[in-house]
């Protein structure tokens, strides 16, 4: 079944990580409200069982000892459009949520509806964790994320950057000095193909390489050149080739 078409006010998402073990176990829960023609936001966020985790085992995978969240404030309404979007493309399951998941609530002038369970998980999921993002750019938790390329050939070097802005959803391509916007999916796409190869950081640099090829910079400060430190985890799928031809576009404008 299709979504309905009738207006609502907002949604709440619920989510629960599942059978994932701490620290990485987390629920949250995320009310987006556009009742007034803005987006009000209530976030909470709970990381789960870690009661019998040391404080070193924790920190050890990049976590803190304190990782819950709460917010209840404004975010930019930019992100009402494509949350609304996809709930009119959803369809819904039956299916329980016994190993996690999310299901979605319907926000009726300040009440909740009965919730539903989304039959594109991956796509509420993805969303949730973008607009959580958001929220913690727009609070200045977190910096938004900024990637350096530099591609080196006989002729010239070429150095740019990408800076993700979710609070906004705005991506800013620099080079040579010279800044555009480029489409949000396109840039979206092209994080997810960055993040999907092996880096090899005792393979790492402190600066970019000057011989010739490629190299990336993820935003840790860590230069990595592509073939080399970069390599495909699936030998069926060039996401190296596919990151470089990324980039040449952008460059070529």
């Amino acid at each position: 079944m299709t979504s309905s078409k009738s207006k609502h006010t907002g949604i709440v998402l619920e989510y629960d990580s599942g059978i994932v073990p701490p620290p990485y176990s987390h629920v949250f829960h995320l009310t987006l409200d556009w009742s007034d023609g803005k987006l009000l936001t209530i976030l909470e966020l709970h990381y789960t069982d870690r009661e019998d985790l040391t404080e070193q085992e924790i920190l050890d995978e990049g976590f803190t000892t304190n990782d819950d969240y709460s917010y209840h404030g404004p975010l930019s309404a930019v992100w009402a459009k494509p949350v609304q979007e996809l709930m009119s493309s959803s369809k819904w399951s039956a299916k329980s949520l016994d190993e996690g998941g999310i299901r979605i609530g319907i926000l009726d002038q300040g009440k909740v509806k009965d919730y539903k369970t989304p039959a594109n998980q991956e796509e509420w999921q993805l969303m949730a964790q973008d607009i959580i993002q958001a929220i913690y750019e727009s609070n200045q938790k977190e910096a938004p994320l900024q990637v350096f390329y530099r591609n080196v050939d006989s002729e010239k070097t070429q150095d740019c950057s990408i800076t993700v802005k979710f609070s906004n959803r705005e991506v800013i391509f620099e080079s040579n000095g010279q800044q555009r916007t480029i489409n949000w999916e396109y840039a979206i796409q092209l994080m997810k193909l960055i993040f999907t190869p092996d880096y090899h950081y005792e393979l790492a640099k402190d600066k970019a390489g000057n011989k010739r090829g490629s190299y990336i910079d993820c935003g840790d400060g860590y230069w990595h050149e592509l073939g080399t430190g970069v390599v495909n985890i699936d030998p069926s799928f060039d996401a190296v080739g596919k990151i470089q031809e990324g980039f040449e576009d952008l460059l070529a404008g």
